[in-house]
């Protein structure tokens, strides 16, 4: 095939050679024949390379298809009918894909419903693998088939260079989990572990057992365009869970769950969210961190340009007493919210169990937090609430270019205990003393009482 392409590539060269100078053929014995000949040689050329430029891109599409090699769940026994359990043709058709030395697609086809038990997709792969996820994955609900030490339904383990994609669902059937007490027992619905150079884009995850997207001990990774959704009573259903994952990209998402619908944990660093859409759900959450009096530590947050409506929480730190380390260099900006209970929340004293959390005085430092551009109305009077540790208080707290109002349209409040605040421009609602602001015209740091 590419000795014919060439040929044929040579000899329409000799041909647009002679079709211009044959448009030039009186111009050749006068004066103007360098000229002529010169114009002929352009033409010439910029019609050689328009066809380089196309054939190459032929070639290129050729080579592709040549280099990447398909394995459809289908081919290896699935049925696709939402009730035969097609796990066994799954982790066939990953075994073969992973094994690939070329290129290698992972197909789940459109218009179809595979019933599955918890897979395991483990790595390290061969070559660069995407998972083409264009129909349904359907958990199945028979609780015999879950191990209990085992918290995850969809587990990606230890792939490097993956990307996952193809507009398809991922339902975790979970409302027979939803009705147990224990939170512990439930899977996750897609985990990601340990992989680097990840993208993820253009899914579904509904109805997960419990969080529906966790990203762990990840580096590299892009989300974007991920649709998660679950009902506003479905409890601890975390939409996207970042845990010791750093360099992560999340973006142009839309979460609705009963739970946060990002949430940031221990161990993550550089970590951005960008057009997110959140409602229901608890909000966007940095925490919690330092339960049962673990260090932890969150660094370098930033979250700019999200639209929140009807959430408990807006964008929330939350710490228990008792833990150690730091939540430092976070971003809020950009951010419009409507009829959310608690817009802009720090608290170091979160207390998520029955009875009353024991008062310690250790806690998780909370350092250079900046608010930026938040407009709205809060569902509650209290619309900034700083909860902050009286041992060791949130220091760097930036408000600036605030605008929360109550839904009603009253003024709403601030309440403030052991925060380090400063304000720049416009910012409503205020602390009622003790703050610090910049003043804009002056450039000087003013105290008010």
């Amino acid at each position: 095939m590419a000795s014919q392409r060439c040929i044929l590539f040579l000899s329409l060269v000799v041909a647009i050679v002679l079709f211009y100078t044959s448009w030039y053929p009186c111009s050749f014995h006068d004066h103007d024949y360098e000229s002529s000949l010169k114009k002929a040689y352009t033409r010439c050329m910029e019609t050689v390379k328009d066809f380089m430029f196309q054939d190459s891109i032929v070639i290129a599409d050729d080579v592709a298809l040549r280099a990447t090699k398909t394995f459809d769940v289908d081919s290896y026994g699935a049925k696709g009918d939402g009730k035969k359990d097609d796990t066994k043709a799954f982790k066939k058709a990953w075994k073969e894909a992973c094994s690939s030395t070329k290129a290698a697609v992972f197909s789940v086809p459109k218009n179809k419903k595979y019933l599955v038990t918890p897979i395991k997709f483990k790595g390290p792969c061969k070559a660069s693998l995407t998972m083409q996820i264009s129909g349904t994955i359907l958990a199945s609900t028979k609780e015999s088939k879950y191990k209990k030490d085992e918290r995850h339904w969809l587990r990606v383990d230890g792939v490097d260079n993956l990307q996952i994609e193809g507009g398809g669902v991922i339902d975790g059937n979970g409302a027979v989990w939803w009705k147990k007490s224990c939170k512990v027992d439930k899977d996750r619905a897609l985990t990601l572990y340990k992989c680097t150079t990840l993208v993820v884009n253009d899914l579904t995850v509904q109805n997960a057992q419990q969080i529906h997207v966790s990203f762990e001990r990840c580096d590299h990774v892009q989300a974007s365009n991920i649709r998660v959704t679950a009902p506003g009573d479905s409890p601890n259903t975390d939409g996207i869970h970042v845990t010791r994952t750093q360099n992560i990209k999340i973006s142009d998402s839309i979460i609705g769950t009963g739970d946060d619908c990002i949430s940031i944990v221990n161990g993550s660093k550089n970590v951005q969210a960008t057009g997110i859409t959140c409602g229901p759900g608890h909000g966007i959450s940095i925490g919690s961190l330092g339960s049962d009096n673990e260090e932890a530590h969150v660094s370098d947050v930033r979250v700019d340009g999200a639209y929140l409506t009807g959430t408990t929480n807006g964008v929330r730190i939350k710490t228990w007493q008792g833990g150690s380390g730091d939540a430092s260099n976070i971003t809020f900006q950009n951010i419009n919210m409507k009829n959310v209970t608690n817009p802009i929340i720090i608290d170091q004293e979160y207390c998520d169990q029955d009875g009353p959390c024991k008062e310690q005085d250790s806690a998780v430092e909370i350092k250079n937090v900046v608010y930026k551009n938040i407009t709205g109305t809060s569902a509650d009077e209290d619309a900034v609430i700083f909860k902050c540790s009286e041992k060791h208080p949130c220091q760097g707290v930036v408000l600036q270019e605030i605008n929360i109002t109550q839904e009603g349209g009253d003024d709403a409040k601030a309440v403030c205990n052991n925060v380090k605040l400063t304000y720049i421009g416009t910012v409503n609602p205020r602390c009622p003393k003790n703050i610090v602001q910049i003043n804009e015209h002056f450039k000087h740091m003013v105290t008010v009482e």
